[in-house]
């Protein structure tokens, strides 16, 4: 009886010091993904899968893993698994469903939309039923912008371009330094730096001497950046480390804040915190207006549409406002960063929750005559693909710029890519030369080496499209006829300037027919933005309602049904500049 339960007790022992040791192999994994040791937690999760601990668990946090590193490549093997278990958290289906658009698995990516949704997921349902019309409209564009490869991109993280003067300043983490001391365990790169380089510098090995001078960069993270026009003040992002101390909230948490310098014999001094900043969410990545009365910046604080939002204050010499969040238009429930201010005023920002190509795009914006953001526009390919495309930055031309992403064929984890406009008016060229005349009637001919032929600038008028009833989308059919429009503005008249008129039948109150007029017209306003007409060149894009029916069909007739589709079209007012 002795040996028995001398047996029994060594047996629940083992088990009880096997079940403490598997039990503490997870809460290292866990740890380090609390903590947002990302590399490591990879592989402390694969090792528990790898022994059989746990694996369920384990391969949902171990995908979730892959997802924080922004790999989406690594994250689809292991979400297609989670998804196969039982009573899957459905979050994941959203999650897989945005790793397989990294891969460019776009059907499989809808499928698992269409999955979260029925399983009670919050997402619109444009989002899959559209989506294949949007990247139709994406990949089939023409491209408006060629780019090239920087030559100060490094093995590490490189991005936040920004040209002011005659430098280039950049984030990077190239700075390995004490590799012990200055290692970010969320990827196990070196700490970001800012560094300033000239302008017209071939040099491609950018070491510690461009640097920034001053006491911007510390230890922790430093940048991106921006800098008024005088060259004497600039705002930056940091962690939150300021006369040597690291600050953290409640959890042990280090968050980002907003910092600013001034400009002191050539040296950055003079660090301040910004008023608006908190121990308990992150602000960063600032950008001036182009008045430099507002600084837009990205913030997770509470109280907005989702992860991270888009935010700005207004400065009234040298203080700053309560910060007000630009709205639904721009933010949605998940992430919008990387705010940037043309010097027209337009705001580009990136997002994972718009309709994009894969993980963060770059998105534009228009405005109406009021400044107030209508609508934003996805910028297409090659500046966006199915990884993270960010940081965009114009120079002041309105030509050209740079941008980052972590696309394959780089030299390191993100890297900075410099784009140009392409010209309007190209001509495809044979071996001979071209040979353009001017024919008495104003007509402008070529030879037959050239591809390019217009007609007479005289009488170029556009024949209207329709929509159905009670409807703003536009009609497939009439579709042709807006890329018909968008060639003639594209590739024949580079001058030509449009206005849109849009309007409804009588059926309907005169206020929804407003209201459905004008948004039939921005409709049609931003499918031609996103098939690459400048938002210069369509001078108003208005909604008239029932105020101009080109027959007798007002509210008090009864007409078919042909008769009132006659009123519900959009017109357009040709401009030659």
């Amino acid at each position: 009886m002795k040996l028995k339960n001398y047996i029994a007790t060594v047996l629940m022992l083992s088990i009880t010091l096997c079940t403490y040791a598997q039990n503490a192999q997870q809460q290292k994994a866990d740890n380090l993904f609390n903590n947002f040791a990302f590399v490591q937690a990879t592989n402390a999760y694969h090792k528990l899968i790898n022994q059989g601990i746990n694996t369920n668990y384990a391969t949902r946090q171990l995908a979730d893993s892959y997802s924080y590193l922004r790999n989406p490549d690594s994250a689809v093997i292991y979400y297609e698994k989670v998804i196969k278990q039982n009573n899957v958290p459905t979050a994941y289906y959203y999650n897989y469903s945005q790793a397989l658009r990294g891969v460019e698995d776009y059907k499989t990516s809808r499928t698992l939309m269409k999955q979260f949704k029925d399983a009670g997921g919050d997402i619109e349902e444009a989002r899959y039923l559209k989506d294949s019309d949007f990247l139709n409209a994406i990949f089939n564009a023409k491209k408006h912008f060629t780019l090239k490869d920087v030559k100060f991109n490094s093995k590490y993280s490189d991005f936040g371009a920004y040209k002011h003067g005659n430098k280039i300043y950049f984030t990077s983490a190239r700075d390995k330094g004490d590799i012990k001391k200055h290692i970010n365990a969320w990827d196990e790169e070196p700490f970001l730096n800012i560094y300033a380089i000239n302008a017209n510098s071939n040099d491609t090995l950018i070491g510690n001497k461009a640097k920034l001078k001053g006491r911007v960069n510390s230890v922790y993270h430093d940048g991106p950046l921006t800098i008024t026009k005088d060259g004497k003040t600039m705002y930056f992002s940091r962690t939150d480390f300021i006369k040597n101390v690291l600050g953290r909230n409640g959890n042990g948490i280090s968050n980002l804040k907003i910092y600013k310098a001034t400009l002191v014999n050539g040296k950055w001094k003079n660090i301040e915190e910004l008023p608006f900043n908190s121990n308990h969410f992150s602000n960063g990545h600032p950008a001036l207006s182009e008045d430099e009365t507002k600084l837009y910046f990205a913030s997770d604080r509470s109280g907005g549409h989702g992860g991270s939002d888009i935010y700005y204050v207004d400065i009234y010499n040298g203080t700053f406002g309560k910060p007000q969040n630009l709205g639904a238009t721009v933010n949605t429930s998940k992430n919008e960063k990387f705010p940037f201010v043309n010097r027209e005023g337009a705001l580009f920002f990136s997002s994972d929750g718009h309709p994009g190509l894969g993980l963060l795009d770059i998105y534009g914006t228009v405005a109406d005559e009021n400044k107030n953001i209508v609508s934003v526009i996805n910028l297409g390919t090659p500046v966006n693909s199915s990884k993270d495309d960010f940081s965009f930055f114009m120079n002041e031309d309105g030509l050209s710029g740079y941008f980052a992403s972590n696309r394959k064929g780089g030299a390191g984890s993100d890297d900075i890519y410099a784009f140009e406009r392409v010209s309007t008016l190209e001509l495809e060229e044979t071996k001979n030369e071209t040979d353009l005349e001017i024919a008495e009637d104003n007509t402008i001919s070529t030879a037959p080496s050239n591809t390019l032929k217009t007609e007479s600038i005289e009488d170029v008028s556009f024949s209207p499209i329709y929509f159905n009833f009670n409807s703003a989308s536009i009609r497939n059919q009439d579709k042709i006829a807006l890329d018909n429009l968008v060639n003639t503005m594209l590739d024949v008249y580079p001058n030509m300037s449009i206005d849109i008129e849009s309007f409804s039948d009588a059926r309907g109150t005169e206020t929804y027919n407003d209201m459905l007029s004008q948004k039939r017209a921005t409709n049609v306003y931003n499918y031609l933005l996103s098939k690459g007409v400048l938002a210069s060149r369509i001078t108003s894009y208005m909604g008239y309602g029932e105020k101009n029916l080109i027959n007798d069909c007002n509210s008090a007739k009864k007409c078919t049904e042909a008769q009132h589709q006659e009123n519900r079209r959009t017109e357009f007012t040709v401009q030659m500049n």
